[in-house]
């Protein structure tokens, strides 16, 4: 063999055993480490409460796991004051307003919200001076509309331009199905909520601001002499719901969203809409819905953490990079809820990059990892850096370029 055809073979050799080391092996699919689950149970349809719209959620995952018409936008009464005492205490967390402040009464908010009206009130005297704490303790518990009013007008100076911080925060939130005209509920043209919203708002208050929810358990409140019951009868019947809100008008029926927790497992329903010929109907009907549903919740289904904040998901090749690989995992917590028993049969997947490219970022996107069952997602994260990764040097750059041209040929 001459010189040059001995070069030429050696060039081959090294370059198929180049190719050989420089290709990224298939990653593999980061799969779930399943927790010893209670033996399957066939799972019954859950339970059709009445009403013209219905929701249970899973507060960790968001999952919805049952429900009827909960994206429709419909009259909610007063369970608007869960996204009332929402505003107030994202206002509080950013210092703007303090429990100590004293809230004037105005001739509004006892005109238009007091005893005078056909709505709920928490016999606040006009031009008083109330610490907010007890405004807010009236609103949550007693559901005074008079409360949320003044509330309003201390927190933006009108109770219109609350309604505008009310609008911006629930669209913060992806309540894409709400618009707010006021701060208490009554029926108004446009005042909107679907059952999905209410669930997502119930979720973001019990995630952000848990101390301020803690006030929807308190099943009494007196002031002034005037001793005021939590309207949410479920409080009496189940010791572990702790809130959330009830709701009536002649135009929105009767309307409730509950939340209970059991161990870790936390689950919140909202039943809206239904329509009875007696108060006492009205009250069983929203009560005995909400809790059949939470029951048939935590009967058939569990939640499980599946890959932790921060935690390594998978190792991926790196071009062009001080390293040869970029560790990849999720920046937030990924959480399923699944049927009992069903936690093994998770199939999981990656969508990354087929060539992935120094310098990277710590914290940026990568791909996407989604967990199936039977064929459908139930869950999906953005895989992201867990490390910065610099430019390798010049030579490793050199090197890689020609591979990356080599494989793109």
């Amino acid at each position: 063999m001459s010189v040059s055809r001995f070069a030429i073979a050696l060039l081959a050799g090294l370059l198929a055993t180049a190719v050989s080391a420089q290709t990224p092996a298939p990653q593999p699919v980061p799969a779930p480490q399943p927790a010893p689950a209670a033996p399957a149970a066939p799972m019954p349809a859950a339970p059709v409460p009445q009403g013209k719209a219905w929701i249970l959620m899973d507060h960790i995952s968001g999952q919805v796991l049952a429900g009827e018409n909960f994206d429709e936008a419909l009259n909610p009464a007063s369970i608007t004051k869960v996204m009332t005492s929402y505003v107030v205490a994202a206002e509080m967390a950013n210092g703007k307003i303090k429990p100590t402040d004293m809230v004037r009464i105005s001739e509004n908010a006892w005109r238009s919200g007091g005893a005078g009206t056909d709505g709920s009130y928490s016999a606040l005297a006009i031009n008083s001076q109330v610490p907010l704490d007890d405004v807010l303790h009236g609103l949550v518990i007693q559901s005074g509309n008079d409360a949320a009013i003044a509330l309003a007008e201390h927190v933006a100076g009108s109770e219109a331009a609350f309604v505008d911080l009310m609008n911006g925060y629930a669209a913060k939130l992806g309540m894409t199905r709400s618009h707010f005209a006021n701060a208490h509920g009554l029926t108004a043209e446009g005042h909107l909520m679907s059952a999905r919203d209410i669930a997502i708002l119930g979720r973001a208050m019990i995630s952000q601001f848990p101390d301020h929810y803690a006030l929807y358990k308190i099943k009494e409140f007196t002031y002034g002499g005037i001793q005021q019951w939590n309207r949410n009868g479920l409080l009496w019947k189940d010791a572990s719901v702790d809130g959330l809100k009830t709701g009536h008008t002649d135009a929105a029926g009767y309307c409730l969203a509950a939340s209970a927790k059991r161990g870790d497992q936390r689950l919140i329903s909202v039943v809206l809409g239904i329509q009875t010929k007696s108060k006492s109907e009205g009250f069983k009907a929203r009560e005995e819905g909400n809790l059949a549903l939470l029951n048939w919740g935590f009967r058939f289904f569990e939640t499980h953490s599946v890959y932790e904040a921060g935690k390594q998901v998978a190792d991926q090749k790196l071009w062009r990079g001080e390293a040869e690989t970029v560790a990849l995992g999720v920046a937030q917590p990924l959480l399923v809820t699944l049927p009992r028993g069903r936690y093994a049969d998770l199939k999981p997947s990656m969508d990354v990059p087929k060539q992935l490219v120094a310098p990277i970022t710590k914290g940026q996107q990568i791909g996407t990892v989604r967990l199936s069952l039977d064929g459908k997602v139930v869950a999906e994260r953005p895989l992201v850096a867990l490390a910065d990764v610099a430019e390798g040097g010049f030579f490793t750059r050199m090197n890689d370029d020609f591979w990356l041209w080599w494989e793109s040929e």
